[in-house]
C-alpha cells in the first residue's frame, strides 16, 4: 500500500474515533447530571471508562497478538461498542446505566491502543509521522465539541444519547478501512514482558502515566460542570473545550521538530509542569475568561506533547511482538488505573469539599508525578531517534 493511502486510512480512523470522543468528553458528565445524580454517583459512572481500560486492553491486545489480527478484532469491537451505544437510548436509572456504560466501555477501550500499535508498526517509529495522522483526531473532536455544543444548546441535553448512538455507528464503519496489521522483527522480540516491566525507567514511566491520569480525573469529570455551574453556556462549554484542542493540534503538527529538540524526559517534565497551574486556575480562577482560555492552551502540553513523548517511549521500550501489549499496559495503568481512582477520588472531593480544593488536589499529583519524571526516568533513548 502506497504511504499517502495508508496515511489516510489511518487519519480516516482517528478522525472517527475522536468526532466519537467529542461527544463523550465534554457532555456526557451533564448529560448524567441533569438525570440527578450525586456527584460520588457521576464519578463512579465515569470511572467506569477507565475501570474497563485497566482489565480489557491487555486482554485485547493478548488476544490480537496471538491470533494475529489486529485489524478483524478492531471492527469487531467497534461494532460491539455501537450496539452497546444503543443501550443509553432506554438506560435511566444507575443500576441500568453502570450495566451499560459498563458493557460499552469494555468494546470501547479495544480499538485505540490496537490501532496505536498499527499505526507505529506501519510508519516504523516514526513519531513525527504518528503527529501528522493523530492531528486529525484533533481536528474532528474540535469540529464535534462546538457543533454538538450548539446542537445541545438549543435540544436540550436528554438528546445526547442518540447523538453519540450515531458518532459510535460512524466510527464502526471507519473501522473497515483500516490498513493490514505489518509484522515487525526486532533483536528484542523474545524478550519476555516481565523482564522489561522491571527495567526501573519502565516502571518509572508507568508510574508518571498513572499519576497524569490520576491528576485529570476532575477535568475529565467535572470541568465542564464546573464551568456551567459558574455561567458558561453549553456553547461556551464547547468552544473551551475546542481551545484546547486547537492547542493540541499545533503540537501534534510541530512533534517532529520537538522531539528532534527536546528529550523525552524534558517533553514529559514540562508538560507536567504545564499540568500543575493549569489545574490551579480551574480551580480558582475560572471566571476569568482569559486566564481559562490560557489554561485550556496548556492542553497543547498536558496531554499533545506528554501523550507523544510517552507513546515514543513505549514504542522504544516494547519491540516486536510486545509492541500490542506495550501500548494496552499504556493505557490500562495510566488512562485506566489512572482514571479508575481520579474519578472516584474526584467525585468525593467534588461532592463533600468544592471545585477549588478538587483542582488544587489535581495539581498536587501532577507535581508528584513531574518529581518521579525529574528524579528517575533514565535510560530513554533520544526523542529525535523516534522521529
Amino acid at each position: 500500500m502506497r504511504q499517502k493511502q495508508l496515511r489516510l486510512r489511518l487519519a480516516t480512523f482517528y478522525f472517527a474515533y475522536f468526532l466519537m470522543l467529542g461527544g463523550v468528553a465534554p457532555f456526557f458528565s451533564l448529560y448524567l447530571n441533569s438525570l440527578g445524580f450525586s456527584g460520588v454517583q457521576i464519578g463512579i459512572l465515569l470511572a467506569l471508562m477507565p475501570l474497563a481500560r485497566v482489565v480489557a486492553p491487555p486482554a485485547w491486545a493478548w488476544l490480537a497478538d496471538h491470533q494475529g489480527g489486529r485489524r478483524m478484532l478492531v471492527r469487531q469491537t467497534t461494532a460491539a461498542t455501537a450496539l452497546s451505544c444503543a443501550g443509553l437510548l432506554f438506560a435511566k436509572t444507575f443500576g441500568a446505566l453502570f450495566a451499560v456504560i459498563l458493557l460499552l466501555n469494555v468494546f470501547w477501550c479495544a480499538a485505540l491502543p490496537l490501532v496505536e500499535a498499527t499505526t507505529m508498526a506501519n510508519l516504523k517509529g516514526r513519531l513525527g509521522d504518528y503527529g501528522r495522522i493523530r492531528v486529525w483526531g484533533s481536528v474532528s473532536f474540535m469540529i464535534s465539541v462546538i457543533v454538538l455544543g450548539q446542537i445541545l444548546d438549543h435540544t436540550g441535553i436528554m438528546l445526547l444519547p442518540l447523538l453519540l448512538l450515531a458518532l459510535f455507528s460512524v466510527n464502526a464503519l471507519a473501522a473497515w478501512i483500516l490498513p493490514a496489521d505489518q509484522a515487525q522483527h526486532y533483536h528484542e522480540d523474545h524478550a519476555p514482558m516481565r523482564v522489561i516491566l522491571r527495567r526501573p525507567e519502565v516502571m518509572a514511566l508507568f508510574a508518571a502515566c498513572f499519576l497524569m491520569a490520576l491528576a485529570h480525573g476532575p477535568y475529565n469529570i467535572f470541568y465542564s460542570i464546573r464551568l456551567v455551574e459558574i455561567g458558561y453556556s453549553k456553547s461556551a462549554v464547547g468552544w473551551m473545550w475546542a481551545v484546547s484542542v486547537l492547542a493540541e493540534i499545533g503540537v501534534f503538527w510541530l512533534m517532529p521538530a520537538l522531539l528532534k529538540r527536546f528529550s523525552i524526559p524534558a517533553i514529559m517534565s514540562f508538560s507536567l509542569g504545564c499540568a500543575v497551574v493549569r489545574f490551579l486556575i480551574i480551580g480558582w480562577l475560572a471566571q476569568n475568561v482569559v486566564l481559562m482560555t490560557l489554561a485550556q492552551t496548556m492542553h497543547a502540553a498536558t496531554f499533545g506533547a506528554y501523550h507523544a513523548a510517552a507513546l515514543a517511549a513505549i514504542h522504544q521500550f516494547f519491540r516486536g511482538r510486545t509492541q500490542s501489549r506495550g501500548q494496552a499496559l499504556y493505557t490500562s495503568l495510566g488512562f485506566g488505573a489512572g482514571g479508575v481512582l481520579g474519578g472516584l477520588a474526584s467525585g468525593w472531593l467534588w461532592q463533600h469539599t468544592n471545585a477549588q480544593i478538587t483542582f488544587s488536589c489535581a495539581s498536587a499529583v501532577a507535581l508528584l508525578a513531574l518529581l518521579v519524571v525529574a528524579s528517575r526516568l533514565r535510560g530513554v533513548p533520544a526523542a529525535s531517534a523516534a522521529a
